[in-house]
């Protein structure tokens, strides 16, 4: 299966710069627990594969919603800008 993410950097509100992974992908029970682990383990791969990931982000639909779940500041930018654009794949 392949997962679509985003991998972005950003200004971050302290003046310097965050890398972050919002990932197309969420736990099938999608519990806490669940999407937790799911969360750790892409970023773990995203940052096998080179990638450097400071904070990192579920995103998915639930009932018609679009929904986050991840890094608490992430989650919060992501609900005010939205989501990313896919920029890349990877295995899962």
């Amino acid at each position: 299966m392949n997962v679509n993410f985003a991998h972005l950097r950003e200004r971050a509100t302290n003046g310097g710069w965050i890398d972050f992974a919002v990932f197309d992908a969420h736990a099938s029970s999608n519990s806490e627990s669940e999407n937790s682990r799911v969360l750790a383990q892409l970023a773990t791969k995203a940052r096998m594969a080179g990638h450097k990931v400071d904070q990192a982000a579920l995103a998915f639909r639930e009932n018609g919603r679009l929904k986050f779940f991840g890094a608490p500041e992430l989650v919060k930018y992501l609900s005010k800008s939205g989501l990313p654009r896919w920029t890349h794949t990877m295995s899962a």
